[in-house]
């Protein structure tokens, strides 16, 4: 007999990679599952996410299914790089202060942080780490890599996008773009995924799908072939060829194939949204005090600065981390399972502590 082991209605405001699986992702799996197809990508499955991801990026793509983001991130970048280039980021990007070391450890990759107000890379920001060139004591810049949704929650325009790849290619370096929460980031833009990937010039996306209710996997997406090497080899040397392959890549088709995407991130979206419209409301009408934003609200985050003691009085009964506990600064993050009642039962409960 299988035992749930936790409260089903219980949702919190961490992450979301806290949600479940969409129901018509589990299906899919489901769907895929029964008989034998070949390991190791060989399966009906991830041919046919060939073709998907093709529909959304054009002819000439080719996806490489992974286990996590971790996986996609120094697997992309390392193909992109020989063993003495460098990367520039900012100081916030998750391969620098998420992944614990794994780009400079396992990657053997220099990273080369640039401080940012609000979690997005300009050119100008690029130029504080791009030079050095044939100085046999620095490590080569040749990639920049840059997050879609921000680990910020901010959102680069396809401009933004265009003119940061204009800027690397002119300098002689690749783009990357951690895409962790790409498909929040086609929803708040309103348009397909390859008017700020693609036609803007990146040129290896990691593709995110556990942020956006898939159970597992992401993937290499190399968009300029010219750009990256070796994947096929790198995937297995760090640890990241599934055997039985068929299931991420069944997830992604369900993902992918129609408009769950971008069904789940509006969700998240709208939801994020929803809860800094009743804060600023809040505070306009003063049942609010002592509240104020640390970042603008794009995607689904939520940052905001709380007066000493109430998150850790709210976290009692409402999951999520605080982002900079000296200035205590919190992130709230939205899921596609976030409900209008979550967020209205979160928004009473802040005011009751902070009326407290």
């Amino acid at each position: 007999m299988t035992e749930t082991l936790h409260d089903l209605a219980s949702r919190g405001f961490a992450s979301d990679n806290y949600s479940g699986v969409h129901p018509e992702i589990m299906a899919a799996i489901a769907a895929a599952n029964g008989g034998h197809q070949i390991a190791y990508g060989e399966d009906a499955y991830t041919a046919r996410l060939q073709e998907v991801f093709a529909k959304h990026f054009g002819a000439g793509v080719h996806a490489f299914p992974v286990f996590n983001g971790t996986g996609a991130n120094v697997t992309g970048l390392q193909s992109m790089l020989p063993r003495w280039g460098a990367v520039i980021c900012t100081s916030t990007a998750h391969i620098h202060s998420d992944e614990n070391g794994a780009p400079e450890r396992i990657g053997g990759i220099k990273l080369l942080t640039v401080d940012t107000e609000d979690g997005k890379l300009t050119p100008a920001l690029i130029d504080k780490e791009a030079w050095g060139w044939g100085d046999e004591h620095r490590a080569q810049p040749l990639v920049v890599s840059i997050t879609q949704t921000t680990e910020l929650g901010t959102v680069y325009t396809v401009d933004e996008v265009a003119a940061i790849a204009d800027h690397a290619h002119g300098l002689g370096m690749k783009l990357h773009m951690d895409g962790a929460r790409i498909a929040n980031a086609a929803a708040a833009l309103g348009v397909p995924l390859r008017a700020f990937t693609r036609d803007a010039g990146v040129d290896v996306l990691s593709f995110g799908g556990t942020k956006n209710g898939m159970m597992f996997g992401e993937s290499v997406v190399v968009l300029n072939p010219e750009a990256s090497d070796g994947l096929i080899y790198l995937r297995k040397l760090n640890m990241q060829l599934a055997s039985k392959m068929r299931f991420a890549s069944a997830q992604f088709i369900a993902l992918l194939d129609g408009d769950l995407y971008l069904r789940n991130a509006s969700q998240a979206n709208a939801m994020a949204a929803r809860l800094r419209d009743a804060l600023e409301n809040g505070i306009a009408e003063g049942s609010i005090r002592g509240l104020t934003f640390s970042q603008a609200t794009q995607s689904n985050a939520v940052f905001a600065r709380l007066p000493d003691g109430v998150a850790d009085r709210l976290r009692e009964n409402f999951r999520f981390y605080d982002w900079d506990a000296s200035k205590n600064e919190v992130r709230w993050m939205c899921s596609y399972d976030t409900t209008k009642a979550d967020i209205d039962a979160f928004v009473a409960a802040l005011k009751r502590e902070l009326a407290a």
